[in-house]
């Protein structure tokens, strides 16, 4: 096994593997030195709340993060009392990722995304001083709550430490992120010179609030496909790619994906999309894409694909995996 000298990584889990098989994931990452890990909320699928507190019900020092929660289908008081009511669960070991969503799964439930940089900035406000006990009066455009406070009758009445990040991909998005919140969870399925631009808005967004970019923690998550067989690792990471680049344009825009490309594939995928239809659609995904925007190959190899999103200012790899799940762990493993 090839030796991983990157200090600091994560596991994500998305809904490929049931609840209680992602509780032993989460324990064994612990065991191997992972800071945290990190659960999916994004199709119609899997909420994050639920496997966060499964987490956190069965380790000890892992910090547990959402990656990420929308910021537009939970009222705000319920927000706040949902992440302080984690941290009962596991004090000082929640991370609260937050995003602005995505079209169409949003619009299709009812959801108009307008304004989505001030309604971001009000729930980040109001959210944080919720999270401080403070007796909270605010009107904006999206949040009007009047004198409320988290009610803690039992347990600790102090302010929680709960890092609020957001999951920013577009240059508007990531400059608020760097102004207003604890992070930025940098999107997956782009290249590595895609965190150039990321730096410089999130630098620029920074400044505005009179911080450095030292100062903002920039976690990224990492499509990683390993396996001894390097064409396994492809073919694997393949099948991801061809549902996400359908499915989140914002993603392919973001990766440099050809809307050629995207059209043809969305052409072939329904919604939800079968196995049989991601297989006829991914012959459209070239094998040179999967490799520009993830990290996938053998072990030696994603451990140097990964080195490039650090080098380019990534802080934590947030470790999507594919296939062996156990064998991610074990080659980016710290202890």
């Amino acid at each position: 096994m090839p030796q991983n000298k990157i200090p600091r990584v994560a596991l994500y889990l998305q809904d490929a593997h049931p609840i209680r098989e992602g509780m032993e994931y989460a324990q064994y990452a612990e065991k191997r030195g992972f800071e945290a890990v990190w659960q999916a909320e994004s199709r119609l699928v899997r909420d994050a709340i639920v496997p966060m507190a499964a987490y956190a019900a069965v380790t000890e020092t892992i910090k547990i993060g959402s990656g990420v929660i929308n910021n537009w289908t939970r009222n705000i008081g319920l927000l706040a009392a949902t992440y302080l009511t984690l941290d009962d669960l596991a004090p000082d070991r929640i991370i609260c990722g937050i995003g602005a969503w995505w079209d169409p799964l949003a619009k299709n439930v009812g959801i108009d995304r307008r304004k989505p940089l001030t309604a971001m900035r009000e729930t980040v406000e109001v959210m944080k001083k919720l999270l401080a006990l403070e007796n909270v009066t605010y009107h904006g455009e999206f949040h009007h709550v009047d004198g409320i406070e988290l009610d803690v009758v039992h347990g600790r009445r102090e302010p929680r430490n709960v890092p609020i990040m957001i999951g920013a991909t577009g240059p508007k998005m990531m400059a608020l992120t760097g102004e207003i919140s604890d992070g930025a969870v940098l999107n997956y399925c782009v290249p590595p010179e895609y965190n150039d631009v990321a730096m410089e808005q999130l630098e620029k967004g920074a400044r505005q609030a009179g911080r450095s970019l030292d100062e903002i923690d920039r976690p990224q998550l990492i499509v990683c496909s390993v396996h001894e067989d390097r064409a396994e690792a492809i073919r694997g990471a393949k099948m991801l790619l061809t549902q996400y680049l359908a499915q989140q344009p914002h993603i392919a825009k973001a990766s440099g994906v050809g809307p050629d490309v995207v059209k043809q594939i969305q052409s072939i995928l329904g919604w939800p999309a079968t196995k049989e239809q991601i297989k006829e659609a991914m012959v459209y995904v070239p094998d040179d894409l999967v490799l520009r925007i993830t990290a996938t190959g053998t072990p030696a190899e994603v451990i140097d694909q990964v080195q490039e999103y650090v080098d380019r200012g990534a802080t934590c790899p947030i470790l999507y995996p594919l296939g062996d799940v156990k064998l991610m762990i074990d080659t980016f493993a710290t202890k």
